[in-house]
């Protein structure tokens, strides 16, 4: 049986950098499972999760391609907890089943498991490091605002609705500061990768 893969967590707040910093870890050959994209991926027409989602929520959890309604989902669970709650219990079985299948699928001296939730779900037993991509939040604001077009409330809500700052901080094993200097982060990238594979070889 080959021995589990060397884990990297990389975590972040809304606006950090997340998908920067794991774009510079692929560039330089590491294999990078995003949950984000597999929580897509699992609740694409003809996967259980979605069947699941449609038995908790209704047809009306649907749009007219017979997708999940994600507009309608995240108003319905930003409004209440329960429902969130609920469409966790299916998800989140379902993305980490996906994710442990791949990291075992993939090459590589060690793999970058990009988490945008590790605060906010508690775990980090299935990982060896913890990476944070940190930034401060006046810069996260600003960063949703241009991004993606919202008044500064609804990023400020946007924020308030994820783990705190410190919360992700206290998981941490590395931190990277991503103020917006690209060669910075480029520079720091490639000193946790020296590290990364070094600890991997240990």
């Amino acid at each position: 049986m080959n021995p589990a893969p060397f884990r990297v967590a990389l975590t972040g707040g809304i606006a950090s950098g997340k998908s920067t910093v794991a774009g510079l870890f692929a560039k330089l050959g590491v294999p990078v499972i995003d949950t984000d994209v597999i929580a897509r991926e699992v609740v694409e027409p003809g996967q259980p999760a979605l069947a699941e989602v449609v038995a908790a929520f209704g047809t009306g959890a649907l749009d007219a391609s017979g997708r999940i309604d994600r507009p309608r989902m995240r108003e319905c669970i930003f409004t209440d907890p329960d429902a969130r709650r609920r469409l966790e219990a299916i998800l989140h079985p379902a993305i980490r089943a996906e994710m442990a299948r791949q990291s075992l699928a993939a090459k590589g001296t060690y793999q970058v498991l990009v988490i945008p939730l590790l605060a906010e779900g508690g775990r980090r037993d299935h990982v060896d490091r913890v990476l944070v991509v940190d930034a401060p939040e006046e810069l996260q604001v600003q960063r949703l605002m241009a991004r993606d077009g919202v008044i500064r409330e609804q990023a400020e809500a946007s924020l308030g609705a994820q783990a705190t700052r410190t919360a992700r901080l206290a998981l941490a094993d590395d931190v990277i500061c991503n103020t917006g200097a690209a060669d910075e982060l480029r520079t720091a990238v490639a000193g946790l990768d020296l590290k990364y594979r070094q600890l991997a070889d240990a």
